[in-house]
């Protein structure tokens, strides 16, 4: 069986899908290359931030659950995503854009190796971004060339996955014995993994944390991560091997853009398993990916009475002209 490749997406959830798509197009300079809904909930928006052709190992995806209550952040959650940005200098130049844009963040620091920026949005959703200057493995995506960002300092793909947990040998045996990560580092309480090609794109640390109470999900939290597969073949077989572990999964989902795999890893722990394919150009052309309410073929016979039911979103951004802001 195949390793998994890498990171997929993380879908986290938000309190505004208004303010959401608003951070992540003017603020961060990913781009929108999907505007859905939930599948297992058609009145809750899915947006899709990804590099410039919503390549996997980009994503960052939003429910926006009407009423939901905040999430209290701490111990057995998907704790912080990070971005990959091309190097240490980049970091430099959104030092500067948060302040600013008046975005929380703790400054540039060192972490394993590589210099990273951790920053919260409206939400209190946490997240990093981590340099590529010494980074070797997954390989990273494409800047969105029409965002505001210019293409040396712009976000290309996912970095780290955090995940916190109060136990943590169980966790980690886990992702060796269970998912074939390996272990290529430590610093105290702190653990490094990689899978694939390895490198930022293919990492996930693990933190071990008994003091923190136990999170809450809510907007402002990680609701699921998902990790890289090539095909509908691998997909099944990595559903026959967690099923024989004793996991249990939701079996083979259909989401139109990608094919996937659900399993609880880990209390309040969540892991997709997704194809690199089919992906989200096949539907809506690349100059105005993201702008329309895109519905998977299933769903089109419902599209009047969801559109009824989900507010309108303007997302349009090929009929303007977003400058590159250098400071």
């Amino acid at each position: 069986m195949n390793p998994l490749r890498g990171l997929h997406h993380v879908t986290a959830i938000t309190s505004s899908a208004e303010k959401n798509y608003r951070f992540f197009t003017y603020v961060l300079g990913m781009r929108l290359v999907k505007k859905t809904v939930n599948q297992d909930d058609i009145q809750t928006y899915h947006l899709f931030f990804a590099d410039d052709e919503g390549n996997p190992g980009t994503d960052m995806t939003f429910f926006d659950f009407p009423g939901i209550p905040k999430g209290t952040h701490g111990t057995d959650e998907i704790a912080k995503t990070s971005f990959r940005v091309p190097s240490d200098s980049a970091l430099d130049y959104w030092v500067k854009r948060f302040d600013r844009l008046q975005v929380r963040h703790s400054g540039i620091q060192d972490q394993f190796g590589r210099k990273t920026l951790s920053f919260v949005d409206f939400d209190d959703q946490q997240y990093q971004l981590i340099s590529d200057e010494h980074d070797s493995g997954v390989a990273p995506g494409k800047p969105w060339q029409d965002g505001p960002i210019p293409l040396e300092f712009a976000i290309t793909g996912l970095g780290p996955l955090f995940v916190r947990v109060k136990d943590a040998d169980y966790f980690t045996n886990m992702l060796i014995n269970v998912l074939h990560f390996q272990k290529v580092d430590e610093d105290g309480s702190f653990q490094v993994f990689e899978t694939g090609e390895g490198g930022n794109g293919g990492r996930v640390i693990v933190e071990h944390n008994q003091i923190l109470p136990q999170a809450r999900q809510g907007y402002g939290t990680v609701h699921h991560a998902a990790f890289r597969i090539a095909d509908r073949e691998e997909l099944d077989a990595w559903d026959t091997h967690l099923r024989n572990i004793g996991f249990q999964t939701s079996g083979f989902v259909d989401r139109f853009f990608f094919k996937s795999l659900y399993a609880r890893v880990a209390p309040q722990i969540l892991f997709e398993f997704a194809t690199d394919g089919p992906g989200f150009m096949g539907d809506e052309p690349y100059e105005t990916l993201g702008e329309k309410l895109s519905l998977p073929p299933f769903l089109e016979a419902k599209r009047e009475s969801i559109e009824q039911s989900v507010r309108e979103i303007d997302t349009v951004r090929s009929a303007k002209t977003i400058e590159k802001e250098y400071e």
